[in-house]
């Protein structure tokens, strides 16, 4: 898989984060480039860490969601998966040789003023805030990646209307096949990477 057209996902797994997950791995894909993310492949022998490592290392680009670090009740420990990664990545491109100085990164977060507070190193990065808004979503990968990788990206406008024709025939595909609404809302990222890859095939 190419170096080159390879983007990491660095984001929250949890179900309230999916409403966000699901338009910036289909922009990233609409793009013609390829997510990269830790749940694209279950491998119970291979340590989470090294499956982190070997996708950060294959990947030019990175994208880092923090929207999720805080903890959302009294009691619950700070999330800290997501700036580790992050910290990987620009570790990777600090230390690292040869292509992996070349390596791109786009922080994501719900709010500005929290990774102001909480991460003031990362002044001159590229950060954008989408609010948790979809839309939003779409529009900062859109235009973070026509910036470093994609000199005639589509506009947000576009992309946002194929994922909502994207999502609701592959929901209809889903039913005649057979499964419930239930199994489609917990249908694996790897199994909905490929449908949206299999659907811009056909359709773009």
């Amino acid at each position: 898989m190419s170096f080159e057209r390879s983007v990491f996902v660095n984001c929250p797994f949890d179900e309230a984060f999916f409403p966000l997950l699901r338009p910036l791995l289909f922009t990233i894909i609409f793009l013609g480039l390829k997510p990269r993310i830790a749940l694209e492949a279950s491998d119970s022998g291979e340590a989470r860490l090294e499956k982190i490592l070997a996708l950060i290392r294959a990947s030019k680009f990175g994208i880092h969601d923090l929207s999720r670090c805080e903890a959302s009740k009294a009691g619950e420990l700070y999330r800290l998966n997501m700036p580790f990664e992050l910290g990987l990545d620009f570790g990777c491109r600090t230390y690292g040789r040869g292509q992996l100085r070349e390596k791109k990164s786009l922080v994501l977060e719900a709010e500005s003023y929290r990774y102001k507070a909480a991460l003031s190193d990362l002044s001159g990065a590229d950060i954008e805030v989408h609010k948790n808004e979809p839309y939003k979503v779409v529009t900062a990968v859109r235009n973070w990646l026509r910036n470093v990788a994609v000199a005639n990206a589509a506009g947000a406008t576009k992309i946002w209307g194929a994922f909502n024709d994207f999502m609701a025939k592959n929901y209809d595909d889903l039913i005649d096949e057979g499964f419930s609404a239930a199994d489609i809302e917990a249908l694996p990222v790897f199994e909905l990477m490929e449908r949206m890859t299999a659907w811009k095939e056909q359709n773009i």
